[in-house]
């Protein structure tokens, strides 16, 4: 189990692994464009370059890319649509040639579709998506806290996407929302409830499809539906729910990402600390 952080490329992507290691971080993960749009960089032979020396130098092996906050693969805007599988497409390729692990995205919104319309939208958006597609890194469905009528706040959801015939040989996988998973209506306060929830997601989606840990306490209460990430221990999952978290046999297994606020140059520090102590550094 690796812990670490969401990070800055302010100044150029190669910034990052050093920004990760300043706060500690074993594993990192960014955005490698704007995650609100705008002109994207290239990803050049010396950008790899230098990006790769600066992994050795802070003897880091592992990363993520989160794609950007617009991607919507139900909407039913073609501009919006199309823009967002282009999107998706560019963020795996670009991370394929940093070397990263897996693209993580939010899915999107039903908008005025129906239910079953929405998931058709999306199992289409995501064949285009991987059509072709020859990199090495991975892309991950993040589950979702469900405001409004955003995708994927259910494991049910997740696993008729992920179950789809054309995605048979295609290996998607899964982002694990700590905080998105408790304002969705999986209890997570305690070791009872981290079990129950963990083996009702085995039961739907499988162990096997989940990739990474997306660690966020909660500013919302249970099945609230709202958004709202917390330090950790600070919030309504609490340190009893993160410390039967971190030691779950198949969670501490895998790498673990923080998205806590950052109101200080201390708090992913003060916050990887207080998950490696959880887990019994």
């Amino acid at each position: 189990m690796r812990i670490g952080s969401h990070v800055s490329i302010a100044g150029g992507i190669w910034l990052a692994p050093g920004n990760a290691a300043k706060v500690g971080a074993e594993v990192f993960q960014i955005f490698s464009r704007s995650p609100h749009g705008g002109p994207v960089k290239p990803i050049d032979q010396e950008t790899q370059e230098k990006f790769a020396a600066e992994m050795k130098k802070y003897g880091l092996d592992t990363f993520y890319i989160h794609t950007p906050y617009f991607i919507n693969l139900g909407s039913v805007k073609n501009n919006i649509y199309y823009g967002s599988i282009s999107v998706l497409r560019q963020e795996l390729e670009r991370g394929s040639d940093l070397g990263c692990r897996a693209v993580m995205t939010h899915i999107g919104s039903f908008g005025e579709l129906t239910e079953k319309q929405g998931l058709e939208r999306v199992v289409m958006a995501l064949d285009k998506v991987l059509e072709g597609y020859q990199g090495t890194t991975q892309l991950l469905l993040e589950i979702s806290a469900g405001a409004g009528r955003i995708i994927g706040d259910t494991f049910e959801e997740i696993a008729e996407i992920l179950d789809h015939p054309k995605f048979k040989k295609r290996h998607l996988a899964v982002c694990f929302d700590t905080c998105h998973a408790f304002t969705s209506g999986y209890p997570l306060r305690n070791e009872k409830e981290v079990e129950k929830t963990l083996q009702q997601f085995d039961k739907i989606i499988g162990f096997e499809r989940l990739v990474l840990v997306h660690a966020n306490d909660s500013k919302s209460d249970l099945g609230r539906h709202l958004d709202r990430h917390e330090h950790i221990g600070k919030g309504f999952i609490g340190l009893e729910g993160f410390r039967a978290l971190v030691n779950h046999k198949h969670l501490s297994k895998l790498d673990w990402i923080l998205e806590t606020p950052k109101d200080d140059p201390k708090d992913d520090p003060d916050n990887i600390t207080i998950l490696k102590k959880l887990r019994g550094d």
